[in-house]
């Protein structure tokens, strides 16, 4: 099982903020994953995220980079910020930041991060975050609305997404991509309890449809998307596909000062079988267009992927009322990203075809989704 992109590796996950990345770098953990209301089963999507920058620029404090006296000094962030939310009805995100010198992070492998009761390592992940309407009315520089999180939850990490060469070892030290990806965790089970806003939702490994990525690197990228789904049923068959996950992230990545527009890296693993469509593959002769579009109501996306072999056609809709617009200021201070829809509820379609015949095609429900563009400074 453990072959090709489903190849775990946790070296990947440790902390990569070493050399000139530790004074111009960020590192960040995402967790998602559903949840049911105690009382009433209601189903409700998940987002954790523990995110690190600048930590040689640190100090007792946080350091916000959307301060305006931060911003016209040139003065960088650096904290850890503990990202907490969720979508569909209501959806919100709540940031909790500390200062470096508050913060132990482990660079070993396993990796761990830990400030006040806030602790993520491979599989363990629990915490507490809460922010009144005054602070977020009164502190735009924390970048989130207000509301209430703490979780406690056991982390299985089931299929990885491998993506090469292009995070190993040599381009990681070489620090070449602006922004690195890996999913040590395309599909994930999760086991404990989430409380939000004072509910209780119980969070189970076989109704959770989890995902744990990592992204790493100076800067992020624009056109920024993201589609994984392991709620899969087959249109074919009708069967219900128990070991299988997709995973589509990218956009325009940068090598160095080049930038390599319309590049997308995606897996599917599809009941054992792997699918991969990576450009850095070149022998694979990947080629790739994609488009986002937003309607008054929904996000759309639509990817189209080829190799010499195979074919993938993703086509996902997520309603905007369960999306939100997910916050980040880069390492620099900027922050270009500011309509990064974000979404836990995605729905829609994958083909998949080997050889011009169809393999199947899969409806996909609890879809993980993001797509954004640089716009100006906010």
């Amino acid at each position: 099982m453990n072959k090709g992109f489903n190849k775990h590796d946790i070296d990947r996950d440790a902390c990569q903020l070493f050399g000139r990345q530790a004074a111009q770098g960020y590192d960040w953990w995402w967790h998602s994953f559903t949840g049911y209301r105690e009382d009433t089963g209601e189903a409700k999507p998940f987002f954790l995220e523990f995110f690190v920058c600048n930590p040689d620029l640190g100090g007792p404090d946080p350091v916000f980079g959307q301060l305006t006296e931060n911003r016209e000094k040139g003065i960088k962030p650096s904290y850890l910020m503990v990202k907490a939310g969720a979508g569909g009805a209501g959806a919100f995100q709540i940031h909790r930041f500390f200062g470096w010198d508050s913060v132990s992070v482990d660079f070993g492998v396993p990796f761990s991060v830990e400030a006040g009761d806030c602790f993520v390592s491979e599989n363990v992940i629990r915490g507490s975050v809460c922010v009144s309407e005054k602070e977020s009315l009164d502190h735009p520089e924390y970048m989130c609305s207000s509301g209430s999180m703490s979780w406690d939850l056991k982390i299985k990490k089931d299929v990885a997404y491998n993506v090469g060469y292009g995070a190993g070892k040599l381009f990681r030290t070489s620090q070449l991509f602006e922004m690195f990806w890996h999913a040590e965790g395309m599909k994930s089970f999760f086991e404990g309890e989430v409380i939000c806003n004072g509910v209780k939702y119980r969070v189970s490994p076989e109704d959770c449809y989890g995902y744990a990525d990592k992204n790493w690197g100076s800067d992020f990228t624009s056109p920024w998307l993201w589609l994984s789904s392991n709620n899969l049923v087959s249109k074919v068959t009708g069967k219900r596909l128990e070991n299988s996950v997709f995973d589509i992230g990218g956009g325009a990545p940068k090598v160095g000062p080049i930038r390599l527009k319309g590049k997308l890296l995606s897996a599917f693993w599809y009941e054992g079988k792997p699918y991969e469509f990576n450009f850095s593959k070149f022998w694979t002769f990947t080629r790739t267009k994609f488009e986002s579009r937003e309607t008054e109501d929904r996000i759309l996306w639509h990817v189209e992927q080829r190799t010499w072999l195979n074919r993938m056609v993703t086509d996902i809709y997520c309603e905007k009322k369960d999306m939100l617009l997910v916050n980040y200021e880069a390492p620099n201070g900027k922050k270009l990203h500011n309509r990064l829809w974000n979404g836990g509820n995605g729905k829609g379609t994958v083909k998949l075809y080997h050889m011009g015949k169809l393999v199947d095609e899969i409806y996909c429900e609890n879809t993980g989704c993001e797509y954004g563009e640089y716009c100006s400074e906010a």
